[in-house]
C-alpha cells in the first residue's frame, strides 16, 4: 500500500477536522524511542515491561522529529511577511494525487521534513499552490494541535541537548555524515535496490526464519570508519565530561548517532535503501509508508553489556548490522513476531531461530519480532540499529478492529475460531440430520461429506 493509499484510509474514516485528517494523512505520531522486553515466554502469565530511553519521552500520542529529536525551527519571519490567517485549519479528507508537493529537507523544522511532503496533498486547494513558507505555517499550525505544551518543552531541552554536542563535538570522518553509497555498501547489495524488484532482493537474501532476511550490507572500510568515529565521540565524551543519552534504558553502552550528527545520512539510508526493501517484504506493517528513524549503537562484551534481554522493538521494521570488531558468542535468537496483545505468548517449535552475527551482514526484521541477544563471551561486538518506523501504519493501528495480520498467535487464534466454527456447524447438521432420516449420530458424520454442496 502507497503512503497516500494508507493515508487515505485512515482519511475515510476520520472527519475533516484537524484531529482526523492531519493524523490520516502521516502526522509523525511517534511514540518514544522505548524497547519493550519481555521474558522468553514459557506461558501467557509472562508479564511484559516497557523500556524508555533517556529523554524522557512515555507519551504514545506526541509528534516527535525522527527519534524523539527536533531541530530549529527557522527564526520568525519578517514583518513585511505576512501570512494569512485562518480561522479553521483544517485539511482535505482526499488527498490531490496529481500534486507534486514540495521538498523540505533543506529547511530547519521541528517536525520530519518527509511529514511535510506527506501533509502537503491533503491541504484546501487554495492553499497547494502558495509559497512554501505559507504551506509550511499552516501546517505547522497543524500538528502544533497534537503536541502538548510538556512535550514541546521536552522536544526543546532534547533540541539544546543535541545543539551543545554538535557546536562542540569534532568529526573524525566527515565523509560519514554525507551518504556515499559506492563507498558504504557493498556492489550486490547497492545492484539490488537500483533493479528494486522483490527478485533481485532475494537474490543477495537468505532467509533462515519467516520474515528475518540476512544480507551482505557494508563495506568493511565503512565498518572500520564507522567505529573510529563512535569511538573518537566516546573519547570527547569522556575528556569533556558530557553526560550523554544512551539509546535506550536496555543498554548501558553505545550512542545515539543521530545526536552527534549523522541523522541526515541516516534518513536517506532509511528512505533510499531500507524502505524499498520493507515495501516488499513487510507491507502489512507500514514498510512502504517508513518516515522517521531512530538510529543508534550498541556495544557488547566483557566490559560492557553482556547481552540484551527478550524484547520487541519500537519499530516498525529493524535494521541490525554487525560492524565488529573480533568476538565469540552474541548470538541473535528470535521467538516469533506478535502484537501487543499476544507479546507473552508461547513460541511455536517453527518460530525458533538463533543467528549468528557476521561483520559488515545485515540482518533485516520487523520491529514486532520477539528477540534476544546472547551473551558475548569473548572480545567486544559493536551493532548498528536502525529502528524505521512509519506514522500513518500507527494510526491505522488505531482504527484496527479485527486481528492483526502480521501477528502469529492472532492467526492461530483465527484459524481455531474457524475450526470451531465449522466444527459446530457439522454437528448441527449431523442432528439435523439424525432426527429428519431417523440415523444415528455416527451414520450421519458419515453421511454428511456427501451433502456438503448442498
Amino acid at each position: 500500500m502507497s503512503q497516500d493509499g494508507a493515508a487515505a484510509m485512515v482519511s475515510a474514516s476520520l472527519t475533516a477536522t484537524v484531529t482526523g485528517t492531519a493524523a490520516a494523512a502521516g502526522t509523525g505520531i511517534v511514540p518514544a524511542t522505548v524497547d519493550r522486553r519481555i521474558s522468553e515466554p514459557q506461558s501467557p502469565a509472562t508479564e511484559i515491561r516497557n523500556v524508555n530511553n533517556n529523554n524522557g519521552s512515555r507519551n504514545d500520542k506526541s509528534i516527535t522529529n525522527k527519534n524523539g529529536n527536533g531541530t530549529l525551527m527557522p527564526p520568525p519571519p519578517p514583518p513585511s511577511q505576512v501570512f494569512p490567517t485562518y480561522s479553521s485549519h483544517r485539511l482535505r479528507l482526499n488527498p490531490s494525487a496529481d500534486h507534486k508537493p514540495d521538498s523540505y529537507e533543506d529547511l530547519q523544522l521541528d517536525f520530519s521534513p518527509l511529514l511535510f511532503s506527506s501533509l502537503e496533498r491533503y491541504l484546501p486547494p487554495t492553499l497547494l499552490n502558495s509559497s512554501r513558507e505559507t504551506k509550511v505555517h499552516y501546517m505547522r499550525e497543524i500538528l502544533l494541535r497534537y503536541s502538548t505544551e510538556s512535550e514541546r518543552n521536552r522536544v526543546q531541552k532534547h533540541r539544546e541537548y543535541r545543539q551543545k554536542i554538535i557546536s562542540n563535538y569534532q568529526p573524525l570522518h566527515r565523509e560519514l555524515y554525507i551518504m556515499q553509497a559506492s563507498n558504504f555498501f557493498v556492489p550486490s547489495f547497492l545492484k539490488a535496490v537500483s533493479e528494486n524488484t522483490e527478485e533481485s532482493f532475494r537474490s543477495i537474501m537468505s532467509e533462515p526464519s519467516p520474515g528475518v532476511f540476512a544480507f551482505e550490507m557494508l563495506q568493511p572500510r565503512f565498518c572500520e570508519m564507522l567505529l573510529a568515529e563512535v569511538e573518537n565521540f566516546e573519547k570527547w565524551v569522556h575528556e569533556t565530561k558530557f553526560r550523554i543519552m544512551r539509546p535506550n534504558t536496555m543498554n548501558k553502552y553505545g550512542a545515539v548517532l543521530d545526536d552527534f550528527g549523522l541523522e541526515t545520512m541516516l534518513d536517506k539510508l532509511m528512505e533510499e535503501f531500507i524502505r524499498p526493501m520493507s515495501r516488499v517484504f513487510f507491507p502489512e506493517v507500514g514498510g512502504a509508508t517508513l518516515d522517521t528513524h531512530h538510529g543508534f549503537v550498541v556495544e557488547y562484551g566483557m566490559d560492557r553489556d553482556v547481552d540484551l534481554g527478550f524484547h520487541v522493538d519500537d519499530s516498525e521494521v529493524t535494521l541490525n548490522v554487525c560492524l565488529g570488531k573480533q568476538f565469540s558468542g552474541g548470538e541473535l535468537f528470535f521467538r516469533g513476531v506478535r502484537c501487543e496483545k499476544h507479546v507473552n505468548s508461547e513460541t511455536q517449535p517453527e518460530e525458533i531461530l538463533d543467528y549468528s552475527h557476521v561483520p559488515g551482514r545485515a540482518v533485516l526484521h520487523r520491529g514486532r519480532h520477539r528477540h534476544g541477544a546472547r551473551a558475548t563471551t569473548s572480545g567486544h561486538r559493536i551493532n548498528l540499529l536502525l529502528w524505521c518506523r512509519s506514522s500513518v501504519f500507527r494510526e491505522l493501528r488505531k482504527y484496527q478492529k479485527d486481528c492483526s495480520g502480521w501477528c502469529a498467535e492472532c492467526q492461530r487464534e483465527k484459524k481455531e475460531r474457524q475450526r470451531q466454527s465449522v466444527a459446530a456447524t457439522k454437528l448441527v447438521l449431523c442432528y439435523l440430520l439424525r432426527f429428519h432420516f431417523k440415523i444415528s449420530i455416527m451414520d450421519a458424520f458419515v453421511f454428511l461429506p456427501s451433502i456438503r454442496n448442498y
